[in-house]
């Protein structure tokens, strides 16, 4: 009988760099798998020496962190990639950024420091935009939010119907004007802008707004009581 081949060893990575990326105007309907399709396609063009993972089906060592929901716009995602070579992250960074498609920006490329990425990812702030709203309105609908002690929602997930609590993931919430800014953590379940939006519809049911909300992630990182963190400086 012959014995099964074993699946090539890889040499673990040389260089451990983290990325921050951005989804700007029409860039924001892009997938998380959109995005990784493209952002692969720019590793090889741009000769990036990745490191591969080991097996039968090697791929390219990049870990994904907190990826925002299709349809927001974002400054603020991060990655993490193995190199089988040292490079410099400023090369790097432009290197990539000649290879992308418009609408996704790199915007920073640093050295990995030690812990998970992920570890430095607790909470988000996004900017989200209500059109035709009432400014007088949405102001009372935050206030009643915030007063609440729980604000439940509902929405459809992969394993079916899911009913979860909003107000306990909210740290912060203001309004101005049409618009509100919203500190939220990053936990299980992860309660998303628009779950906030119809949480805000819930509590103030006369509140009106003129077609589908604009969101954007602004900032990502751990929430040290007054502001997040940035989660690639050291």
């Amino acid at each position: 009988m012959t014995p099964r081949r074993q699946p090539e060893q890889q040499a673990p990575p040389v260089q451990r760099l983290r990325v921050r990326y951005a989804k700007r105007g029409r860039a924001r309907f892009a997938s998380h798998r959109d995005f990784g399709r493209a952002f692969e396609r720019a590793l090889r063009r741009a000769e990036i020496p990745m490191a591969f993972s080991s097996g039968f089906s090697p791929h390219p060592r990049i870990s994904y962190a907190n990826a925002s929901p299709t349809g927001a716009a974002t400054e603020a995602e991060y990655l993490e990639l193995g190199l089988a070579a040292v490079r410099d992250p400023d090369e790097v960074r432009d290197a990539l950024n000649a290879a992308m498609p418009d609408g996704l920006v790199i915007v920073e490329v640093v050295e990995a420091t030690p812990g998970a990425l992920a570890d430095r990812l607790t909470a988000s702030r996004w900017e989200i935009l209500l059109a035709g709203v009432e400014p007088g309105e949405l102001a009372g609908a935050v206030a009643e939010l915030l007063a609440s002690a729980q604000v439940e929602v509902e929405r459809m997930t992969k394993t079916g119907l899911r009913r979860f609590d909003v107000r306990g993931a909210v740290i912060t919430l203001g309004a101005n004007g049409d618009r509100v800014e919203l500190v939220s953590a990053i936990g299980e379940p992860l309660v998303r802008p628009d779950d906030v939006v119809q949480a805000l519809r819930l509590v103030r049911p006369a509140l009106g707004i003129a077609g589908p909300a604009l969101f954007t992630r602004l900032e990502q990182g751990a929430w040290d009581g007054e502001r997040i963190r940035d989660p690639l400086a050291d």
